[in-house]
């Protein structure tokens, strides 16, 4: 069963369970993103009253229109570096789901993180939450050019942080590398129940009006963008399998510490060989920058923990469709047909 069809079974739920589920409030920061979106979706169909956070809420209008909502969603203002609206936000909660995260190669971005975690992690304690749900990210985990191209990228991995304060375009990684350290520091200083999800590039259909980064970076290959595609490799997962692992995580009270959610791990190549495949009448990119040497390999990876909760992995391919047809629908892609492709020819 794939993972959105597992979304629409989980309305099944007994009536007992949606009893226990409508008398728990859950709050969602950064629920008008991407991840954000497709976490609130999942928490209304399973039956949660959902409160969702934004700097500003007239950003997220767009999940007013998800199914539940008009009965248990209700959205608020509140800011990760403002402690006063968080513990506002955070009132009457049992579970707190921290996914808002800036990305940017400002080195502030450190600093802004740790602080906003940090306030995200002592407002749930002072308000009586009971669990905390985190999002990572697989950029905490796999920088580190010292690990072995043999070893199996697991929740004992660790990013080198020397490696990533280098590098100016790795800042966000050291940035969510120590915003997951000080949330975990901060769960076990105030007793709170902690599990973190570490997603990787996630791809998939979106919910809100804009693009995100990962939707945009795939569509730059897509329509020839970029000019060329790195000699390297990604992990990919479906944007319903990151919103499902957190609610798998937050209902398994024994879940603790990190989940890595990580669907496959690919080539460049063959990531752009699966959009020609699909949508042959694109001008897909197909020149490598680094022709004369040899392709980097995947490495191996274990996604055992979520797997182990019940979580059965988007395959890529279907993702990848289902994300270009609903840019279509949505106005952000040009629709090509075969036909127009071969008039231009």
């Amino acid at each position: 069963m794939s993972s959105n069809n597992s979304m629409e079974a989980n309305n099944g739920n007994n009536n007992g369970d949606d009893e226990k589920k409508q008398e728990q409030v859950v709050c969602v920061t950064g629920a008008g993103g991407f991840i954000g979106s497709w976490v609130v979706k999942e928490l209304l169909l399973r039956g949660y009253r959902v409160r969702g956070t934004a700097r500003d809420p007239r950003k997220n209008a767009h999940l007013l229109a998800l199914e539940g909502a008009e009965e248990r969603l209700t959205l608020c203002r509140a800011d990760v570096l403002d402690f006063a609206s968080l513990r506002a936000a955070f009132a009457g909660c049992h579970g707190v789901f921290h996914i808002a995260s800036p990305v940017s190669k400002d080195p502030n971005l450190v600093p802004v993180a740790i602080e906003g975690t940090r306030n995200v992690m002592k407002a749930a304690a002072d308000m009586g939450v009971r669990r905390v749900v985190f999002t990572s990210s697989y950029g905490a985990v796999h920088m580190n050019p010292n690990r072995s191209p043999d070893a199996v990228l697991d929740e004992s991995c660790w990013s080198d942080p020397e490696f990533c304060q280098r590098e100016d375009v790795q800042i966000y990684c050291y940035a969510k590398m120590m915003a997951e350290k000080t949330a975990t520091e901060e769960a076990s200083r105030r007793r709170l129940q902690l599990a973190v999800v570490v997603p990787c590039v996630t791809v998939g259909p979106i919910l809100q009006p804009s693009v995100n980064f990962s939707c945009h970076h795939v569509v730059r290959y897509l329509t020839g963008a970029a000019a060329t595609y790195p000699n390297a490799v990604a992990a990919y997962a479906d944007v319903r399998d990151v919103a499902r692992a957190h609610v798998l995580v937050y209902e398994n009270h024994g879940a603790r510490g990190r989940y890595l959610c990580i669907g496959t791990v690919i080539h460049r190549a063959e990531l752009l060989r699966m959009l020609k495949e699909l949508f042959p009448q694109y001008p897909v990119t197909s020149k490598c920058e680094d022709e004369g040497n040899q392709m980097v390999k995947p490495y191996k990876f274990s996604n055992q923990r979520l797997r182990d909760l019940g979580l059965e992995f988007t395959p890529l391919r279907k993702s990848l469709h289902e994300a270009i047809e609903c840019l279509q629908r949505k106005g952000h892609l040009p629709v090509v047909t075969v036909a127009q492709q071969r008039a231009c020819l």
